[in-house]
């Protein structure tokens, strides 16, 4: 049975979602910046963490500058 990255528990077929390579929990696999749930396909990963692709991702790791994807708004540190 696959254990959930996030958690470490078993993996039931029932309730897994899988995303970067991985089996998870739904409510486990989550933004690393700003705990939303995300769903399978629909975020980005940076050392093999999810993220939300917007803002967070693009803020935390995207070009930085004033104009660049919309992170002027958003400044993580």
């Amino acid at each position: 049975m696959p254990k959930c990255p996030k958690c470490d528990k078993d993996v039931f077929f029932a309730e897994k979602v899988t995303s970067l390579g991985k089996d998870w929990h739904r409510q486990c696999l989550k933004c690393e910046k700003c705990g939303k749930v995300l769903s399978a396909g629909s975020h980005s990963e940076h050392d093999g963490k999810p993220y939300c692709t917007n803002p967070c991702h693009r803020a935390l790791f995207g070009p930085k500058g004033f104009g660049h994807g919309g992170t002027e708004s958003h400044t993580y540190k």
